[in-house]
């Protein structure tokens, strides 16, 4: 694994990722928080909706070109997906990969 160490990118601390001519999947501590092919996304935090979870969400997003982004207000979280829609923050949400 290569150390990346760009605010946008992953860091290999307790995180491992890989990539498919077909997609790919980031695990962050024993939890494969975001999950991709070419048609589909699924984001995922295990329970965890913590600011490190978050953050990890948004690098994959920015480092392998996924287009949504994950924040926070008033304690809930949403995602901005690929089309522009904002929705709630669901574990396991699933999207088209625009």
């Amino acid at each position: 694994m290569k150390q990346r160490n760009a605010y946008n990118q992953l860091s290999d601390y307790k995180t491992m990722w890989t990539e498919t001519a077909n997609g790919g999947a980031v695990t962050y501590h024993k939890t494969c928080i975001v999950e991709w092919s070419k048609h589909s996304i699924t984001l995922r935090s295990g329970g965890w909706e913590t600011v490190t979870t978050k953050k990890k969400l948004n690098q994959s997003a920015h480092q392998f070109g996924l287009g949504f982004g994950v924040y926070q207000t008033k304690g809930n979280w949403f995602v901005d997906l690929p089309n522009g829609e904002t929705v709630p923050f669901i574990d396991g949400i699933t999207f088209a990969n625009a």
